[in-house]
């Protein structure tokens, strides 16, 4: 399974819609993670015509409580994973004890999908996979442009893989990748 990832898409600051190449990068996907700061329900509409959607409700969002699509936290299933899925995930400085107690009452997902900061990272913390997205559309917080999406492959008995492609950086330039890939599995 193929999890397409994104976050901060912040429209309409970052443009009236999200560039063509953030759609393009998302279509053959099972399904759309949006790791908050949507800020505007239309663009889970749109994203849903290439998969379901499952969207974080970051701090610009607290005009879409009533989407169904739209939670504070997802905890997800999908080929034997558990996947949880929020706005704000900090500090990263804390121990992956400490950060789990504060966001999911000390349960441990196999993996976290997050945004928030803007800054892409991901990081394998003991037995848990960390995915920051990013920024489709405000990467780093700069101006607007083409920033970052992800991967999460997901296959029964085998690790998690995570993947972060930069937009900018054009075809096959800008990954990043963690997981069994990284590791030669």
């Amino acid at each position: 399974m193929r999890l397409g990832l994104l976050s901060d898409t912040h429209l309409p600051e970052a443009g009236r819609d999200l560039p063509p190449e953030v759609y393009d990068a998302l279509r053959g996907c099972d399904a759309i993670l949006h790791g908050g700061d949507i800020t505007i329900g239309r663009l889970l509409d749109s994203l849903e015509e290439i998969a379901p959607v499952y969207a974080a409700m970051g701090n610009h969002d607290e005009h879409l409580f009533a989407d169904p699509r739209v939670e504070p936290v997802h905890w997800l299933s999908f080929e034997g994973h558990t996947v949880a899925l929020l706005h704000r995930f900090e500090p990263l400085e804390w121990d992956l004890e400490r950060l789990c107690a504060r966001f999911f009452e000390g349960e441990r997902p196999d993996v976290v999908v997050f945004g928030d900061s803007h800054f892409e990272s991901i990081e394998q913390r003991e037995d848990v996979l960390l995915i920051n997205v990013g920024s489709a559309t405000l990467p780093r917080n700069l101006s607007p442009r083409l920033g970052h999406v992800g991967y999460l492959t997901l296959e029964a008995g085998r690790p998690p893989v995570a993947e972060l492609v930069d937009l900018s950086a054009g075809a096959n330039d800008g990954f990043m990748r963690t997981g069994a890939e990284q590791r030669g599995e």
